[in-house]
């Protein structure tokens, strides 16, 4: 057989957005960031048309370049939730702001193959417009983010995701060291607030653009 690996995805892409449109999510499929990209830039932005967007902490939206394409877009604020110039105050206020946005990004830390969402937050300001306040979610998600079910999402995040991020984020946490959870007390700890989206509602509120390529965290 010719490319395998490309079968073995393909597959496996395919039954979990068979999963995804059963729980109500709107499904899109990406070969790769770049397309993924142009795909919120060209086809899912123009469509829903919103005034206000904003965005989580996301390295796969970063690869993506969707929010570099969106602050280009004429008619389209974006809610900037991450300015290192703003002071904690003000980046409160826009999280806020972002509650109720017409449109939130994201990407995922991981998806079961029953088609459910897994998140884990230090401050919830991701998972909290995901379920709800936002007129629309748009989720980027790698399928290296695929997991069995929700036991193994909370092992992927605790044992990959959240160290990783702490790592990448210069976190002060013991996991920093030893690259594995340790259930911390750190005041800099990550890993405060779960949020499982098991299905979407209003239907298609929640739209999920799937990736054929491992990307994100």
């Amino acid at each position: 057989m010719d490319n395998p690996i490309g079968h073995y995805w393909s597959i496996r892409l395919e039954r979990v957005q068979t999963a995804l449109e059963a729980n109500n999510f709107e499904v899109f499929r990406a070969k790769d960031v770049a397309a993924a990209g142009k795909i919120v830039i060209e086809t899912i932005v123009p469509r829903l048309a919103p005034r206000t967007v904003a965005y989580g902490g996301s390295t796969t939206l970063a690869a993506a370049g969707v929010i570099a394409g969106l602050r280009e877009t004429a008619g389209v604020e974006v809610i900037d939730t991450f300015d290192k110039k703003a002071l904690p105050a003000e980046l409160t206020e826009r999280r806020r702001r972002a509650l109720t946005c017409d449109l939130f990004f994201a990407g995922a830390n991981a998806l079961t193959e029953a088609g459910q969402l897994v998140n884990l937050d230090m401050i919830g300001n991701r998972i909290a417009p995901i379920q709800f306040g936002p007129a629309h979610v748009v989720l980027l998600i790698g399928r290296n983010k695929l997991v069995a079910d929700l036991e193994a999402a909370r092992q992927r995040i605790k044992t990959y995701a959240a160290p990783v991020n702490a790592m990448r984020l210069d976190k002060k946490t013991p996991c920093v060291k030893t690259a594995r959870c340790e259930e911390c007390k750190s005041p800099e700890r990550i890993c405060n607030a779960w949020g499982i989206s098991e299905k979407s509602f209003p239907p298609g509120r929640i739209k999920v653009l799937l990736i054929d390529q491992d990307c994100g965290l």
